[in-house]
C-alpha cells in the first residue's frame, strides 16, 4: 500500500492496479480510494477517463493554460514585423486580431527572437543639460538678509541691562 503526494503523478502499474480492483465488484469507489490511499476524486477521474478515451495513461499535456498565441499567429506576426518593423505591439495584436495582453505577444516575440518598436510615438531623445548648473562657491547669490553675527530673533543695537 504505497501513499501518494498531493500532486503526484500516478504511475500506470498503479493507475492500472486501481481499476482493477474497481472491476472485481468486491468495492466501492470510496474502498478502493482508502486501499491505495487516493483521493476519490482521483479514482472518479481514473474511472472517466477510461470510459471516455479507453486510455488510462496520465494526461499532463493536456493540463495548463492554453496558449493563445498559436504557431499560425507567430508566422503572421513574423511576416507582418518583415513587411514593417516599427510595429508597435499594439497595432500587432490588432493585425493579428489577437485577445491577448500587451505582454504575452512581448514574451512571444522573444521566443521567436524577434523585436518590436517600444513606444506608438515620443519625441527625439535630448543630450542637453536639463537641470541648471551649480551655484559657484562665494558670493554672487541672494545678499544675506541679517548681519554676520546676529541672528533674526535678536535685534542690533539694544543690550540688555
Amino acid at each position: 500500500m504505497g501513499g501518494q503526494t498531493r500532486g503526484a503523478t500516478l504511475s500506470l502499474d498503479l493507475r492500472e492496479r486501481i481499476l482493477a480492483t474497481y472491476d472485481e465488484g468486491r468495492d466501492t469507489r470510496e474502498a478502493v480510494a482508502r486501499r491505495y490511499r487516493v483521493s476519490l476524486g482521483m479514482v472518479k477521474k481514473l474511472l472517466q477517463q477510461r470510459r471516455r478515451t479507453g486510455d488510462i495513461a496520465p494526461r499532463h499535456h493536456r493540463s495548463g493554460r492554453k496558449p493563445r498565441i498559436v504557431a499560425a499567429h507567430q508566422r503572421q506576426m513574423r511576416a507582418l514585423l518583415g513587411r514593417k518593423p516599427d510595429l508597435t505591439l499594439a497595432e500587432l495584436r490588432a493585425a493579428v486580431e489577437l485577445e491577448c495582453s500587451l505582454p504575452a505577444i512581448h514574451y512571444a516575440l522573444l521566443k521567436m527572437g524577434l523585436s518590436y518598436k517600444k513606444r506608438r510615438c515620443a519625441p527625439a531623445s535630448r543630450t542637453a543639460r536639463t537641470s541648471p548648473e551649480r551655484a559657484k562657491d562665494g558670493g554672487g547669490g541672494k545678499p544675506a538678509s541679517t548681519r554676520r553675527g546676529s541672528s533674526s530673533s535678536t535685534k542690533a543695537g539694544r543690550k540688555q541691562t
